[in-house]
C-alpha cells in the first residue's frame, strides 16, 4: 500500500509538471542550481580571470616600457588609493548624484516582499533601498560589500514591470552584491587608471624632453615610448569594457537561478531596452555600468567601448538556460 500511494504522488507530481505553464516549468526547473547555470557561472569567471590577467600584463608591459619599475609603481599606487576611495564611499556617492531617496518600511510593500524573498533565499543581507525619481525604467547595485550594500530602482520601473518581471530585475542587482562586481570593478578600474597615469606621465615626459637614459629604469626608443602612449589606454579601456560586459552576464546566470525563472529576467530586460532608448535618463558616463540596462544611447564603434552586452545575446543566454539550446 505505500508503494502504491507513492507511485500515485509521482504521478500526480508528473502531471502538475505537465500542465505547467513555460514560465512556471522554469521556476520548477530552477529550484535549485542548475548546470546551465553553473557552466555559464564558470565561464563568465574565467573570462574574467583571463582578461584580469591580460590587464595585469598589459600594464607590466607599458609600465617598464613608458616609466621604468619605479614609474610603473608610483602610479599603480597613486591609482589604487584614488580607486580605493571610490570603492570605499561609492554607494554615497552614486546614490547622492541620482537624488535617491531611501524607502522606508511603509513604501512600496511589494519591491520590499520581493528583496527579502530573494535575499533569503540567496543568504544575503537585506540590502538597503532606494527610489530614483525617474520614467526610464532602470537599476542599478552598489555598496562595498553584501553587508554595506544599496539597490535602487526608477519610479519607470516599479510602473511598467509586473512582480514576476520586477523579481528577475532585483534577483540581477543581488547578484552583483553576491559576486562583489563593486570590488572587481574597482581592481579593473585600478589598473587601468595606472595605464593611462602611465602613458600621461611619458607623454610629458617626452613633450619637456625628460627620457631615461638607463635601458633597465625604464630608457626605451621613442617610436615604442610613443606607441603605448597611444595604444595603451585603448586597450586597457578596451580590457576593461569587455570585464564589465562578463560580469553582466554572469549577473543575468545568477539573478534567473537565484529568481528561479530566466525568463521573467528576459521578459523585463526586453521592456528596459525598449523603454531606455525611448525616455532619456540623465545619466553621467562615468556610472552607467552600474545600471542594468545602459542608460545612455550609443552605437556602432562604441558599442567595443559598451559596458553592456547586447541584449539580443543576453536574452538568448537566459532563454537557453529554460529551452536548453546552446549558445553559439
Amino acid at each position: 500500500m505505500p508503494i502504491f500511494l507513492e507511485q500515485c504522488e509521482e504521478l500526480s507530481i508528473d502531471r502538475h509538471i505537465f500542465n505547467m505553464t513555460t514560465s512556471e516549468k522554469a521556476i520548477h526547473r530552477y529550484g535549485s542550481c542548475h548546470p546551465i547555470y553553473q557552466e555559464e557561472a564558470h565561464m563568465n569567471t574565467m573570462k574574467t580571470f583571463l582578461l584580469m590577467t591580460l590587464l595585469t600584463v598589459l600594464l607590466v608591459l607599458i609600465g617598464n616600457i613608458l616609466a621604468g619599475t619605479g614609474g610603473m609603481t608610483v602610479a599603480l599606487i597613486f591609482a589604487a588609493v584614488m580607486n580605493f576611495g571610490t570603492y570605499w564611499f561609492s554607494d554615497k556617492v552614486v546614490l547622492r548624484l541620482y537624488g535617491a531617496r531611501q524607502l522606508q518600511p511603509g513604501d512600496h510593500p511589494q519591491l520590499i516582499r520581493i528583496t527579502e524573498e530573494l535575499c533569503a533565499r540567496a543568504a544575503l543581507p537585506m540590502p538597503k533601498l532606494y527610489l530614483i525619481e525617474s520614467e526610464q525604467p532602470n537599476a542599478f547595485a552598489t555598496g562595498r560589500n553584501p553587508a554595506h550594500a544599496a539597490v535602487a530602482v526608477t519610479t519607470g520601473l516599479v510602473r511598467l514591470l509586473p512582480a514576476d518581471e520586477l523579481r528577475g530585475v532585483i534577483a540581477h542587482e543581488l547578484a552583483h552584491v553576491k559576486h562583489r562586481d563593486i570590488l572587481v570593478a574597482s581592481v579593473a578600474a585600478t589598473f587601468a587608471g595606472a595605464i593611462s597615469m602611465l602613458a600621461n606621465m611619458a607623454q610629458w615626459a617626452m613633450i619637456f624632453g625628460g627620457r631615461h637614459s638607463d635601458q633597465s629604469e625604464g630608457g626605451s626608443h621613442p617610436i615604442a615610448a610613443l606607441a603605448m602612449i597611444i595604444v595603451g589606454p585603448l586597450a586597457a579601456l578596451i580590457i576593461q569594457m569587455a570585464i564589465s560586459r562578463s560580469r553582466e552576464f554572469l549577473a543575468d546566470a545568477g539573478g534567473a537561478q537565484m529568481a528561479g525563472n530566466p525568463l521573467s529576467l528576459a521578459n523585463a530586460l526586453r521592456k528596459l531596452q525598449t523603454r531606455a532608448q525611448e525616455i532619456p535618463m540623465e545619466a553621467s558616463p562615468a556610472t552607467a555600468h552600474l545600471f542594468i540596462v545602459n542608460p545612455l544611447a550609443g552605437g556602432g564603434l562604441m558599442k567595443l567601448f559598451s559596458t553592456h552586452p547586447p541584449l539580443e545575446e543576453r536574452i538568448k543566454r537566459l532563454e537557453a538556460m529554460v529551452y536548453g539550446r546552446g549558445v553559439e
